[in-house]
């Protein structure tokens, strides 16, 4: 969530600086809100300081025996009290309804940033090798392995539905050991520490990492028994979730940074509103693998340590002898 902060003391320039993401803040909307609240809260703490000061009023004039002042302090009291309930629930109704707007407004963009709203947009920065020139037209990835008999998206459709697929032999092994050997190149040689992490996360750890509540149509929701006194859990859309919230509520210090994590998981995602387009084979799967690389480090390092971590993916593809290209996206992408 943005912080708060940066909005109260300039919204229209963050508003300015998030039009790079081509995301339009309201901030007609957020200023009439925070007005609002402050306001609220301003008369909230007031009724609260004079329920306490009548609070005393009343015990010194039960201590000085006058009944008949501390009983009218009482009646005073009591008014004071409903007043304060009512304040205390509208300051709550106008901090939801700014909680909500918060939750939908994304990061302000690094300046680095190009605005944008396309691939052609975005800014290279390197590249690596060359693509393979070959003699002959190739193949896809579908046509390959379904002429190996090593890739199956029928039996996956029977299974389960549309855009799975089903591995065997040596695709299988292959699969899994490029799993291997990318979570052993980022521990051994790179410093991480893998971590084992569940498939299924709660609504905060989806709030938490910015899923939720804008791209919640693209994951898969698990209802469960609400006898149970549990929420429901959502499958993982990608590792980032549950490994960025090992933190989470939580004050580290400079003796507890930087760390590094690394994770592979299954990832889900529904892919709402991309039917009709990159549907072909393994794109666009409603599950697929991933070896995620987290840091969690001080702000102030953290355009380093983007590097860093950029750089050790980089390493799998030159390791793999795999052409590639590193670019900045576009805002809008």
């Amino acid at each position: 969530m943005l912080d708060i902060k940066a909005l109260r003391t300039d919204p229209e320039a963050v508003a300015k600086q998030l039009l790079i993401k081509g995301y339009t803040l309201d901030v007609a909307t957020f200023i009439d809100l925070e007005e609002q609240r402050k306001s609220i809260q301003i008369e909230t703490e007031q009724l609260q300081q004079s329920r306490n000061s009548v609070s005393k009023e009343i015990g010194m004039a039960m201590k000085s025996g006058d009944k008949e002042l501390a009983a009218q302090l009482k009646s005073q009291t009591s008014t004071l009290g409903d007043d304060l309930t009512t304040a205390k629930e509208s300051l709550a109704l106008v901090q939801h309804k700014m909680d909500i707007l918060l939750a939908g407004i994304p990061n302000i963009p690094h300046a680095s940033v190009p605005a944008g709203t396309s691939e052609d947009d975005n800014v290279e920065v390197r590249r690596w090798g060359s693509p393979i020139e070959l003699p002959f037209d190739a193949k896809d990835h579908v046509d390959l392995g379904e002429q190996l008999e090593m890739l199956d998206f029928e039996a996956a459709v029977k299974i389960t539905g549309s855009r799975f697929a089903v591995m065997t032999s040596d695709l299988a092994r292959l699969h899994r050991a490029l799993i291997q050997f990318m979570i052993n190149t980022h521990a051994d040689e790179h410093g991480y520490t893998e971590v084992y992490v569940p498939y299924l996360v709660n609504e905060h750890s989806l709030k938490g990492t910015g899923q939720l509540p804008k791209f919640e149509a693209d994951l898969f929701k698990v209802p469960v028994d609400k006898d149970s006194g549990n929420n429901d859990l959502y499958l993982i859309p990608t590792a980032e979730v549950p490994v960025t919230n090992l933190v989470r509520d939580e004050i580290l210090g400079d003796e507890d940074l930087h760390r590094k994590y690394v994770a592979h998981t299954p990832c889900f995602r529904s892919e709402a509103g991309s039917y009709g387009r990159d549907t072909r084979g393994m794109i666009r799967q409603h599950q697929f693998e991933k070896v995620e690389l987290v840091h969690i480090c001080r702000p102030d390092r953290s355009e380093d340590i983007l590097e860093e971590l950029v750089g050790h993916a980089e390493v799998i593809l030159q390791k793999l002898d795999l052409p590639y290209r590193t670019v900045i996206l576009c805002g809008g992408i």
